[in-house]
């Protein structure tokens, strides 16, 4: 995703191209050079020194904090440290208007996952350049007890996901957004005597009102036989649903990103 962005915005003048709400910078979206909008919170409360109101000493405190975290001469890690304050500066400025801008008739569960996909919304709609929006949801590592955990963590998802799509609708945008849902690890097919471990072959779903519905690529084996390692033999190469995110969405050279060329399954125009 960081490299996504990248080639949206090679020169760096948009800050907030890409906007990730959790408590850490996800591995997806690291990349030399590009900024990353870290929200750790709901978007009202985002921001550097927001109890400080005084514009004048706000102004203050930001450019002692500038100063400090000017970039210095020379490479490494003091010198990203240094831009990703400086960035980081930038794209709490820019992000605090999302909300002043944003009414909208649509209630949202009050789950950490409907937050978080509300303030997507909020950034979207406010027409910031923001091009890219990743959140996370979880925990899924539910190696036991997974009744009724697992049940609830999905009911969660597909709550939160209702009230986003109804959202885009009602500020006619449902045409312009897609989601790429994905599980970072899938789950082994025998239980372990409390639950299931760790394993391959995790689901990915994409969803909008440009998706053309459907299951794609070859349901895996539960077949003793078919089993690899007793993990699931994965059908699809995850590059396959990136390429065709990248082509036929987002309008990029797949190649370059990837790594290669792979086949492409037609969920998309």
């Amino acid at each position: 995703m960081g490299q996504v962005a990248r080639e949206y915005d090679p020169k760096k003048e948009n800050v907030v191209t890409v906007v990730s709400f959790g408590q850490a910078l996800f591995r997806a979206l690291v990349a030399p050079g590009v900024p990353v909008a870290c929200v750790s919170g709901p978007l009202e409360k985002y921001g550097f020194l927001p109890n400080i109101q005084e514009r004048e000493q706000r102004l203050q405190v930001l450019d002692r904090f500038a100063k400090m975290y000017a970039p210095v001469a020379g490479t490494g890690v003091m010198e990203y440290l240094g831009t990703t304050g400086l960035d980081s500066l930038k794209g709490a400025d820019i992000l605090k208007v999302a909300p002043q801008k944003y009414a909208s008739t649509v209630k949202y569960p009050d789950t950490p996952i409907a937050r978080k996909l509300r303030g997507i919304a909020q950034v979207h709609f406010a027409d910031l350049g923001s091009r890219i929006f990743y959140c996370d949801h979880g925990s899924f590592d539910t190696h036991a007890g997974q009744n009724p955990g697992h049940g609830q963590l999905w009911s969660a998802v597909c709550e939160g996901l209702e009230a986003f799509m109804t959202d885009l609708r009602e500020h006619n945008h449902a045409d312009n957004v897609i989601i790429l849902l994905f599980s970072e690890f899938g789950r082994r097919v025998h239980d372990n005597g409390s639950g299931t471990d760790h394993g391959a072959a995790g689901p990915a779903f994409i969803l909008g009102d440009k998706v053309k519905g459907g299951h794609y690529g070859e349901y895996p084996s539960l077949k003793a036989e078919k089993l690899v390692q007793g993990d699931l033999n994965p059908s699809t190469d995850f590059r396959s649903i990136y390429s065709t995110i990248l082509e036929k969405w987002l309008k990029l050279d797949p190649k370059p990103i990837t790594g290669g060329r792979f086949e492409q399954p037609a969920f998309l125009n």
